[in-house]
């Protein structure tokens, strides 16, 4: 049973793939597959800290917060299950610095950064990060860093610790 599931995925995974066909789809596959990583979230929302109105600077640190405790638990998972990448060229910094696939910390973070925007607001800043989550995770699968099972784990894994987070945001407060 377990064999055909990871048949399936490889199947589906190898289809979604664009990272050696280039164009234009596989610009766009590039750009988001590095949106989702967490240095230039960690840069953006120190900016933003620094730069803007106390309201931003509040959800600037729970969305860190958030990001640190996502890492940590893909992290964990990472290091027990032990997924190798699928092979590829494409992303060689991610398979130097990361060789395990699952769950996908692209996507965990993603969701759970577009599950606190929806939650914490504005309405706009929510949508925007609803919008670009999922091409985050479609991105990571179709440039190979990613099976297609690795980014819907992580999107799960995210919306557990977004929705953690708003849940104890209150009663911190």
């Amino acid at each position: 049973m377990l064999h055909n599931l990871l048949a399936l995925d490889e199947t589906y995974t190898c289809r979604m793939r664009v990272a050696d066909k280039p164009g234009a789809l596989r610009n766009l596959a590039i750009l988001f597959a590095h949106s989702g990583d967490s240095w230039f979230w960690l840069l953006g929302l120190v900016l933003l800290w620094w730069f803007g109105s106390p309201s931003w600077r509040e959800r600037c640190v729970w969305m860190l917060v958030g990001i640190v405790f996502t890492a940590l638990i893909v992290f964990a998972i990472k290091l027990t299950v032990r997924r190798r990448r699928p092979e590829g060229e494409w992303g060689a910094i991610y398979r130097r610095t990361d060789p395990h696939s699952f769950p996908s910390g692209h996507a965990a973070r993603a969701i759970m950064l577009a599950v606190l925007g929806l939650g914490m607001g504005p309405a706009w800043f929510g949508v925007i990060l609803l919008v670009w989550a999922p091409l985050v995770l479609l991105a990571r699968v179709a440039m190979g860093v990613h099976f297609l099972s690795d980014v819907l784990a992580g999107a799960l894994l995210g919306l557990v610790i977004g929705l953690a987070v708003l849940w104890i945001i209150p009663l911190l407060f």
